[in-house]
């Protein structure tokens, strides 16, 4: 089982110190994975389904990523997740591209396509447009890392005649992760992801998403150069050995942990002990 961290960007690791220490200790105790969050704006006053108060500090993923590279040689670097359909795919590629090429190679990308309306409200971009935005960006970025000729003619993209460089150190093959627990998620990471996220899961609740995720892979076309779907999850509560095992035999691929936001001691007895729990030299 991998194990990663959550929450490099936000709260006490929004500050750059926190979060090179975090990153490097993460690194040092084994761990698979640093992953963000992501909200450009929070609704103020905060208002259900908004996840954090309205003055959280939040670190932009692709920045704190790169911060997170330059303290680091190893560890993955994962955004859980970018909310995709709010952003300029052409851009979004050359953003990641160039993050995956300072960072070696360590960019796991994962993406959603949102669910707070006051955030597409303030950025102009109608609410129900998101999923189709989604599917459709997610081709956007691999045409635009992959192709010697790219182009595009969808409902939301169009371009032709042009290049963007550099690429991803893995091209197309950079690997893409769909988050979500919506039937229009599960179908998404099957047709067109490395990988699926469920984000604040229990067993239950996991067991429930991987069992329509497995219902989908019998009748969804997956391209064969994919390959199989890896599972990744963030327990809603902090997971035991048992837990871990249990969540193994579920078929999940990788724990990502929720780090504590009292203190940064907090944040390191929190590390030192999951890593003496559960990671496996």
């Amino acid at each position: 089982m991998k194990i990663g961290i959550f929450g490099i960007n936000f709260g006490i690791c929004a500050d750059p110190d926190r979060l090179s220490d975090v990153a490097e200790l993460a690194e040092e105790l084994g761990f698979d994975s640093l992953w963000t969050g992501e909200h450009v704006v929070l609704p103020d006053p905060q208002a259900a389904p908004s996840p954090a108060p309205p003055l959280t500090p939040m670190l932009h993923p692709s920045t704190a990523l790169a911060y997170a590279a330059a303290t680091t040689d190893d560890i993955l670097l994962a955004t859980g997740i970018t909310l995709i359909a709010q952003r300029n795919p052409l851009v979004l590629a050359k953003e990641m591209a160039s993050l995956d090429v300072l960072c070696g190679g360590r960019l796991i990308l994962g993406v959603g396509a949102g669910y707070l309306k006051q955030e597409f409200d303030a950025l102009g971009i109608p609410f129900e447009e998101r999923g189709r935005r989604t599917d459709e960006y997610i081709e956007v970025l691999r045409e635009m890392w992959s192709s010697d000729a790219p182009k595009f003619d969808g409902e939301f993209v169009r371009f032709s005649s042009i290049q963007s460089r550099p690429r991803p150190i893995r091209g197309r093959n950079l690997p893409i992760v769909g988050g979500g627990m919506s039937a229009a998620a599960y179908q998404r990471a099957v047709a067109s992801c490395h990988g699926w996220y469920g984000f604040a899961m229990d067993l239950e609740t996991t067991s429930e998403s991987l069992e329509a995720i497995a219902r989908l892979e019998e009748t969804v076309a997956r391209p064969a150069w994919l390959g199989d779907l890896e599972i990744t999850v963030t327990p809603r509560e902090t997971p035991t050995i048992e837990d871990l095992e249990a969540y193994q035999v579920l078929g999940v691929d990788r724990l990502v942990l929720m780090l504590p936001q009292r203190s940064l001691s907090a944040v390191t007895h929190f590390m030192e002990r999951m890593a003496e729990a559960l990671i496996v030299d």
